[in-house]
């Protein structure tokens, strides 16, 4: 008896072709299925909107370089300063909502950081980085 033959006197070997009906089938049926679909993905209702003309607004953010020396001093965009005018130029800055880019030495406490970031938060200064140098 041999495989996928019907007639008696056959050479008894089994039948070696790849029946590829069903792989035929599979991929009409995908096929129609995204033909099915493929409208729904433009889901954009039209609008006719007004034509204005406007310049781009370069509304970048304004940014303060603070850093923290070794031995504690503090430098506003590269000028010393007091830790006691700190808040002050904090208050100042917080209403045009900068960035602060804050660069600390590797041997400054951890309390110095800590402090000068409690400064900025109570000036409302939400928006700190903390400035590192690559490894080479």
């Amino acid at each position: 008896m041999a495989f996928g033959s019907f007639d008696e006197g056959g050479s008894g070997q089994p039948m070696a072709e790849i029946n590829t009906t069903p792989l035929v089938d599979v991929m009409l049926v995908l096929l129609v299925i995204f033909i099915i679909t493929a409208p729904l993905f433009h889901q954009a209702v039209p609008i006719d909107l007004p034509q204005v003309s406007a310049s781009k607004l370069d509304d970048k953010p304004e940014v303060i370089q603070l850093a923290i020396d070794g031995d504690g001093g503090l430098f506003w965009n590269g000028e010393a300063i007091p830790r006691d005018g700190l808040d002050a130029r904090f208050a100042a800055a917080s209403a045009r909502q900068p960035e602060l880019h804050l660069r600390a030495d590797r041997k400054v406490a951890y309390e110095k950081v800590a402090d000068v970031m409690a400064a900025a938060q109570r000036a409302s200064i939400v928006k700190i980085a903390f400035l590192t140098q690559p490894n080479s």
